[in-house]
């Protein structure tokens, strides 16, 4: 297996440090035969190299060095510039090579790209929702994704959030997930303890219509339903009317915005049937990282998978 790419089968959740929070998560689920769909990881290792073969390393800490984190302006000016560096420079070709092999092992025509922060969920901090993630992406602009990912280690909030958790000089570097996408119907997050009682006894599922980045941007307000742990009783729904969902735009990738069917707009998105299935499944996750979780997933074609799991940091 190349140096810079393991597929989810092996990596673990010990891999933090080369494959990201959300990389090492996506193969210790996939280890334990948690329905997540198949995918591999380019290490961390990958962006290192190419920051050093490109030169930019000493450029980017330059960039950085010169930042007076008082002045907002400051800040984005060096992140437009450290992102278009990173976007100009050229992957090296083994390196290319070896990331559309693997592409072409999933057997899909598209995927999703994300970022996997190796500081993530780190005692230090959580860095869910500061990296960046690409749905649908096709062979096409499957590389310019991957860098777009590298570059979103450098975004303004990136950047400051860094400065602000006293990690501006501690190493923390990018892998990227490439993983099978899932044309989902439904999608949603769920919490394993209730993030606002903070009930241990209950779990709270969110759902929508269509990809669940809508619901992770919060961009679309979803159905809500409390779940006791112990005995799967729904203890309560909440419907939510929703107007618009996010879709796979077309057959050459990318996502688009589109009007809830009028006979869905006020649908209970899960029936109850499907909430305590899901509610089994995210409880069997939390049994196995011995911590509440805050997971994401998806339905499509009568299947839940799970696309990442992450401990709940706020408890």
């Amino acid at each position: 297996m190349p140096n810079f790419i393991l597929p989810f089968s092996d990596i673990s959740k010990k891999d933090v440090k080369i494959a990201g929070g959300k990389g090492a998560s996506l193969g210790e689920m996939t280890q334990v035969k948690i329905s997540v769909p198949p995918g591999f990881v380019i290490l961390a290792k990958a962006f290192d190299r190419f920051l050093k073969e490109t030169d930019l390393a000493v450029e980017v800490e330059s960039k950085l060095n010169k930042i007076n984190y008082k002045n907002i302006n400051s800040v984005e000016r060096a992140s437009e510039t450290i992102r278009d560096l990173i976007h100009d420079a050229r992957v090296p070709r083994d390196l290319q090579l070896e990331i559309l092999s693997e592409f072409k092992k999933l057997k899909t025509k598209f995927v999703a790209v994300r970022s996997s922060a190796t500081a993530e969920d780190s005692s230090q901090a959580s860095w869910a929702g500061e990296l960046e993630t690409y749905l649908n992406t096709t062979e096409k602009n499957l590389l310019g994704q991957v860098k777009k990912c590298w570059s979103s280690l450098f975004t303004p909030r990136a950047i400051f959030y860094r400065f602000e958790k006293g990690m501006r000089n501690s190493k923390v570097s990018v892998a990227v997930v490439i993983q099978q996408m899932v044309d989902s119907e439904v999608s949603g997050i769920a919490f394993t303890v209730h993030p606002v009682t903070k009930d241990k006894n209950q779990m709270i599922i969110e759902a929508g219509w269509g990809l669940g980045e809508a619901i992770v941007s919060g961009q679309v307000t979803p159905d809500s339903y409390v779940l006791n742990k112990k005995n799967f009783e729904i203890e309560d729904i909440n419907i939510s009317e929703q107007t618009k969902m996010l879709v796979k735009k077309n057959n050459q990738g990318g996502n688009v915005w589109k009007t809830v069917p009028k006979n869905l707009k006020s649908k209970q998105v899960l029936v109850n049937k499907q909430m305590v299935e899901l509610a089994k499944i995210c409880l069997q996750i939390e049994k196995h990282y011995h911590k509440p979780q805050d997971i994401e997933w998806a339905w499509s074609k009568g299947k839940f998978f799970i696309t990442q799991s992450r401990p709940i940091t706020t408890l």
